[in-house]
């Protein structure tokens, strides 16, 4: 099968060599030709053009820098709409906007073209191992039809949804990352300042009960199920030991932005009568002001966690 790979810089690059090593008939172009040279040495051909790369090849994937280097590969005269047979797929592999991701895909089905979305997470280290989850979105059929091109860069692959879909739970996924680590980061720092040596402070809170679950897996109980009673942990001790908590941050002038909103929100489900719920019932206002109901079934996170089995 003929793959043409548009962008092998920081993560293309890794991703269009473990192509050639599938011993898929790989075509790569980049606006650095240098970078191509790993890629010759085990079969891969250097296109001239994404002209070149459009015509050529029944794959085609692009790992770019973000939505406006998508959209110029993709619309300009000697781009990929332009130049793309009817039939072939496009897999974009870029963080890209979901708003650029579903108007580039209704363009491409108007002339035949399938356009998905897969964006990918695991960093350089991933890609060049191949230890990577990529989130896919767009016709279903058409991902099944070409799966093998994809488990050739990635060991995790999830069908998501409709266009757009793997786009928004790349973006979901970055900015959770980010936003758990900076409430972390938050907290390091005051126990750093309250006297605690930091990495004693790491070393524990990486052994705690909450250090020894994966962040994501929690949200599967009581979050995803919309089930807060019986409490795990009540809410009113709970808000007691964040109360603590920031307070101790007050006394020795540690800024807490992002636990003082926390500590607010709980402030506020005590308030809505829900201290005898569980400790993360204060989540259910979150849900409230998104107008989102997401309420799942126990069978259902199961399914999910018994993937990792």
């Amino acid at each position: 099968m003929k793959v043409g790979f548009i962008g092998i810089g920081t993560m293309g690059g890794h991703m269009a060599y473990n192509l050639c090593k599938a011993e898929f008939e790989v075509s790569v172009h980049d606006l650095n030709r240098e970078l191509s040279k790993r890629h010759i040495e085990v079969g891969a051909q250097w296109a001239d053009s994404v002209k070149d790369i459009a015509q050529n090849n029944e794959v085609i994937m692009t790992s770019l820098p973000g939505p406006k280097e998508v959209q110029d590969v993709a619309l300009r005269a000697d781009g990929l709409l332009a130049n793309m047979k009817p039939g072939t797929v496009w897999f974009d592999l870029s963080t890209n906007s979901v708003t650029v991701v579903r108007e580039l895909h209704a363009k491409f089905k108007e002339k035949g073209i399938h356009m998905l979305d897969a964006p990918v997470s695991g960093g350089p280290k991933g890609a060049q191992s191949g230890k990577m989850a990529l989130l896919i979105g767009g016709d279903k059929a058409v991902f099944e039809k070409y799966r093998k091109v994809i488990e050739a860069i990635g060991d995790q692959i999830f069908y998501i949804g409709n266009s757009g879909d793997g786009t928004v739970a790349k973006l979901v996924h970055n900015c959770a990352g980010y936003a758990v680590q900076a409430a972390i980061s938050e907290l390091m720092t005051m126990g750093v300042k309250a006297g605690v040596e930091p990495v004693a402070l790491w070393a524990a809170l990486r052994q705690c009960a909450l250090g020894r679950v994966r962040t994501f897996d929690r949200m599967g109980n009581q979050f995803m199920q919309h089930k807060f009673d019986p409490p795990d942990f009540a809410l009113k001790l709970a808000h007691k030991d964040v109360t603590l908590a920031t307070e101790l941050a007050r006394e020795i002038g540690v800024p807490m932005k992002i636990a003082n909103i926390t500590h607010a929100e709980m402030t506020e489900a005590l308030n809505r009568g829900w201290g005898n719920l569980d400790s993360r019932s204060f989540l259910m206002l979150q849900k409230e002001r998104a107008g989102v109901e997401i309420k799942v079934s126990a069978a259902e996170i199961q399914k999910v966690l018994d993937r990792d089995g």
